[in-house]
């Protein structure tokens, strides 16, 4: 592993035992410049997560619980007249900070909903004809709970094609859960964390390295090829889109190079598709049956792509 992303994947893991894998994928995202959708039941550490990961590098951190009386501005913030100056200013909004967590993101309303992702995708704010640019990196982390669905506005097809990926942390083992009491016996595991492992600076630059990754064009046609297969599927009503392939192709060079390469391999792609596709497609009615859910439908289509030889 590259000994930047080990430093930081071991500082998170002061903090989270166990899910190596949550955390490898999330500072993949982080290094695409992308925004993670965490899917999971309340108090399995999602909060944690997000939070050891701002404390890793020294990023701004802001947390916002989303509930159906939040307003846009909120979120992207707002203007008012300063009776000092006797101008309008702007007064920060959530959004201005290196990683948001947006709890609970399908309980707060389709407006609000907008004016996120929007902040997400133009990675600017604009209020009042004027534009203030959100600071590098920015991560978002939305959450949603599985469970409990009355009260909640299910988040659109387009929009979840948004996020970057969509991971799941899931319930410890018993092992696992023996050592969070532990941690837990005598303060906050975040405290685990005194200082920065590195800084936002730092992350900046590893983003350029990551786009500096060599892809084959067999590795780029096999990509091409999962993504193309989800298409004409009866499986499927929606398929994956080229924002899908792009999320692939950004995600397999993240992942080598967080595993010290200089190029992609079919693995990296493989390992990376489930994450990155899953929540992209809606499956038909044979789909799930055959399937029952959209990370079991990718798996399938990663078994029957035939993977390429690997050309360096």
């Amino acid at each position: 592993m590259n000994s930047n992303i080990s430093r930081l994947a071991e500082s998170v893991g002061r903090v989270i035992v166990g899910k190596q894998d949550t955390v490898v994928k999330l500072i993949a995202a982080l290094l695409c410049e992308g925004h993670v959708l965490l899917e999971d039941v309340p108090g399995v550490g999602k909060t944690q997560l997000i939070t050891a990961l701002s404390r890793s590098i020294g990023g701004k951190f802001n947390r916002i619980q989303l509930t159906p009386d939040i307003m846009p501005s909120d979120i992207a913030g707002f203007t008012m007249l300063d009776s000092a100056k006797g101008e309008f200013v702007y007064r920060d909004g959530a959004v201005m900070c290196n990683f948001l967590l947006a709890d609970e993101i399908n309980r707060a309303s389709p407006k609000v909903q907008s004016a996120l992702l929007e902040a997400m995708e133009e990675r600017q704010i604009s209020l009042d004809g004027v534009t203030h640019k959100l600071p590098r990196p920015f991560l978002v982390m939305a959450t949603q709970n599985p469970v409990e669905t009355y009260g909640t506005f299910h988040l659109p097809e387009a929009q979840m094609d948004r996020f970057f990926m969509k991971l799941s942390m899931g319930y410890p083992s018993v092992q696992e859960e023996v050592m969070i009491l532990e941690r837990t016996e005598r303060h906050n595991p975040i405290a685990n964390i005194p200082e920065p492992v590195m800084h936002v600076d730092d992350i900046a630059a590893m983003q350029e390295e990551v786009k500096r990754v060599r892809v084959t064009d067999e590795v780029k046609n096999y990509i091409v090829r999962i993504v193309s297969s989800t298409r004409q599927d009866r499986n499927t009503i929606l398929g994956i889109s080229p924002r899908g392939s792009i999320a692939l192709f950004k995600a397999a060079k993240a992942f080598a190079y967080i595993y010290d390469r200089e190029y992609v391999t079919p693995d990296d792609v493989k390992n990376t598709a489930v994450s990155v596709l899953a929540h992209r497609i809606i499956l038909s009615p044979q789909g799930k049956t055959a399937f029952s859910t959209g990370e079991a439908y990718i798996e399938n289509v990663l078994r029957t792509c035939q993977v390429p030889s690997m050309i360096r």
